[in-house]
C-alpha cells in the first residue's frame, strides 16, 4: 500500500471509504502491531453459517420427506434462519460498529492478555468527510481509550483520485499518539 497506493474514482463513496480503511489497517499493521485479530468477523462467519445450515437442514429433510410431512420442521427452519438473520443484522451493528481492522499487540511475556486495537470508518451519504475513530482496550486493565477524527476526503487524495498514504498514515498516526497521552 505504501509503496504503490491505488487509484480511484473519487465520486465513488464507497471505493472512498475502502482505500482509506485499507490504508488505515495498513498502518495500523505496520506501525503498531502486526498480528490482526479476526474474531468479529469469524463471529459473522459462524452466525452466517448455522443461518446456511439451518436452510441445508430443511432441504434436505423435505428432499427426504415431501411438503406434507416435513411442513413442522420447514417452518422451524424457517423460523431459525430468520432469528438467525436478526442475530446476525444486531451483531453487524451493534458489536461490530463500523470495525474494518482489529490488531493485537501482544504482552512479550505472554502473561498478561494482548492489547487490542481497533479502527471504525463511516461517510455519510453525500458527505465529504471521513470519520475515523481508533480504540485501544488495555489487556490487562480492560481500559478503554478512544479519539476519532474527522478528515476531508480531499486531503487524502490527488487530482486524479491517487491515494495519498503518507498523510492518510500522519494522521492514524496522531490519532494513536492522542490515545498514548490518554493513557499517560
Amino acid at each position: 500500500m505504501e509503496e504503490d497506493p491505488p487509484t480511484i474514482n473519487k465520486w465513488d463513496g464507497n471505493a472512498v471509504k475502502n482505500a482509506l480503511d485499507d490504508a488505515t489497517k495498513s498502518v495500523m499493521m505496520n506501525h503498531i502491531c502486526s498480528k490482526e485479530c479476526f474474531r468479529l468477523i469469524d463471529g459473522r462467519l459462524i452466525i452466517s453459517s448455522l443461518a446456511v445450515g439451518f436452510s441445508l437442514f430443511a432441504l434436505a429433510y423435505d428432499y427426504l420427506f415431501p411438503f406434507p410431512l416435513s411442513r413442522s420442521v420447514l417452518m422451524l427452519c424457517v423460523v431459525c434462519y430468520f432469528v438467525m438473520s436478526a442475530i446476525l443484522t444486531w451483531h453487524t451493528s451493534v458489536v461490530e460498529k463500523g470495525t474494518f481492522a482489529t490488531v493485537l499487540k501482544e504482552d512479550p511475556s505472554h502473561i498478561d492478555p494482548s492489547d487490542v486495537w481497533s479502527a471504525s470508518s463511516n461517510i455519510k451519504r453525500f458527505d465529504t468527510v471521513y470519520h475515523l475513530t481508533l480504540t485501544y482496550k488495555c489487556g490487562k486493565t480492560k481500559q478503554v481509550k478512544e479519539s476519532s477524527a474527522a478528515l476531508p476526503i480531499e486531503k487524502y487524495f490527488d487530482v486524479n483520485g491517487k491515494l495519498l498514504y503518507d498523510r492518510v498514515s500522519r494522521e492514524v498516526l496522531k490519532l494513536r499518539d492522542s490515545i498514548i497521552n490518554k493513557m499517560n
